[in-house]
């Protein structure tokens, strides 16, 4: 067996059946301990996104957003969807609906840990599983393995698999040489992670509301075409989630199985990515960033994912393999599963117009997920090196590396390195949640404060005491330095601030 066949089978071990069932387990148990937050704290979701305010050590609420969605939109949200579609009919859509609804639970969780235990290193936050894994479960050696399989499927294979996609799609689109594209890239990708996580921040934030905003409104315009289709469609999509539909019943179990897969690949919810973001924010209370990232998923699936769905869908450019033979349905003959789907769709609007503005969505896409992967790759290398005496020189020769393996990408790619990928962060997510389901109670301690400071009328924040927490003496100068007043203020309320909660 050689190496590619091997990393082959090991990837599919670690994305089987299994993974879904825990990513789904895992959504489905936080949100019914919480309460479903996502949907009780909705108004809370969106009002702390533009709440917090950079500082010297952390970026705001809306751009650690925005890094987090910048890594969880992707190439994904359009290749992806159409895989759902081809593989699992339309009925996949709902089950993609489903699990970013559940997921937001484990978002929450992941995230609002990422703050409870972040650090300051070398003047910025930094924080993940990593980091929550050793302070909250007290286990040096997971913590360890989770920071290196993320290097692996984020530092030196994943930033090569998104600058291929942007090649690919410009050489399709535009037939520009690989080379000039993977010169571009690998230099603005420099660029921006060369000036950190400021940086980082400020052009995720500038960047990700502008990708998103005009993907959707693309797919708006041609919804409101073909506004006649929708009643139709959305019937579609309700009757085969349900095994309603007979064309499609003979694929109804992969209708769930594919719409929450590529649910899952897509949102990333409980896969401890978002997390290593949701630590670089400057909060309060972790509760807040806790919700803000569950939004993101939201915003991904709901929004990005559906966006997509609904061109294919409401334009009938779509196709539907049958697992015995052929097709259930082909609308486009002869033409595979991929960005296809979404291309012959905004062709309908305007003819010629898809391939050329695909392109340009998965340049933004897969950019900010590149990005995203930079960010995630420099903190966890900050957790097994920010001890050592060259830890400015390690970071500075990983940043080299990340640029290398960014041009690297885009001239050349291999089985090898998208099956590496899909170990590191098969990995992750496997690890992430098993951490976070250990760690649930001081995830439900932190969002259980938050309400009740919020009942009192207070603008919360976080004492760790307060919510039986160890190990996060960094919230005490935080709170002092940046939180006076409302420390002051619980202090009005409650009297012994380091009393445990009732």
């Amino acid at each position: 067996m050689d190496f590619a066949t091997l990393t082959g089978k090991i990837a599919g071990l670690l994305w089987s059946t299994g993974l879904i069932y825990l990513c789904l387990g895992s959504g489905i148990y936080f949100s019914l301990r919480m309460k479903f937050p996502q949907l009780r704290l909705i108004k809370d979701m969106v009002g702390q996104l533009f709440g917090g305010k950079s500082s010297t050590k952390g970026v705001s609420s809306f751009q650690s957003f925005a890094m987090a969605l910048g890594g969880r939109v992707g190439v994904g949200n359009i290749a992806g969807v159409a895989t759902a579609i081809f593989y699992g009919g339309p009925g996949s859509i709902f089950w993609m609906w489903i699990i970013a609804f559940l997921g937001a639970g484990s978002a929450y969780a992941e995230s609002a840990l990422a703050q409870v235990w972040k650090e300051d290193i070398s003047g910025d936050y930094r924080g993940g599983p990593a980091y929550y894994i050793e302070k909250g479960l007290k286990n040096k050696p997971f913590a360890i393995l989770f920071a290196i399989v993320t290097i692996i499927g984020n530092g030196f294979t994943g930033p090569g698999i998104q600058a291929f996609n942007i090649a690919e799609s410009s050489k399709n689109a535009f037939g520009i040489s690989p080379i000039i594209t993977g010169v571009f890239v690998a230099v603005l990708f420099g660029f921006v992670i060369f000036g950190g996580i400021k940086r980082i921040g400020n052009f995720a934030g500038a960047v990700v509301p502008f990708m998103a905003g005009a993907y959707i409104l693309i797919a708006l315009v041609i919804l409101v075409i073909n506004f006649k289709n929708v009643p139709a469609m959305l019937g579609l999509i309700f009757s085969s989630a349900f095994n309603l539909n007979a064309a499609f019943g003979a694929i109804f179990g992969n209708a769930v199985m594919w719409g929450v897969k590529r649910g899952l690949y897509s949102n990333e919810a409980g896969m401890g990515s978002g997390a290593q973001a949701s630590a670089a924010a400057e909060v309060s209370h972790p509760a807040k960033q806790g919700l803000v990232q569950a939004f993101s998923v939201y915003v991904d699936t709901l929004f990005v994912c559906t966006a997509t769905a609904l061109m294919i869908l409401s334009t009938g450019k779509y196709n539907v393999v049958n697992p015995a033979g052929g097709f259930i349905v082909e609308h486009l003959p002869g033409v595979g599963v991929g960005t296809a789907f979404a291309q012959e769709s905004i062709n309908t609007m305007i003819p010629g117009l898809g391939s050329p503005f695909i392109a340009i969505a998965i340049f933004f896409f897969a950019f900010t997920t590149l990005l995203a992967f930079g960010y995630y790759t420099e903190s966890n290398v900050a957790y097994l090196f920010n001890k050592n005496k060259k830890f400015k020189t390690i970071t500075f020769l990983t940043k080299i590396i990340l640029i290398i393996s960014t041009f690297y990408g885009t001239i050349r790619t291999s089985s090898v390195a998208w099956n590496l990928a899909d170990i590191g962060v098969g990995m992750m997510a496997w690890l992430n949640i098993i951490a976070i389901i250990l760690l649930s109670k001081p995830v439900f301690a932190t969002l259980k404060d938050y309400e009740q400071q919020k009942k009192m009328g207070l603008d919360p924040v976080f004492v760790p005491k307060r919510c039986g927490i160890k190990g996060a003496e960094i919230w005490d100068d935080i709170v002092q330095k940046n939180y006076g007043e409302q420390l002051s203020a619980l202090k009005e309320k409650v009297g012994d601030i380091n009393k445990p909660m009732v």
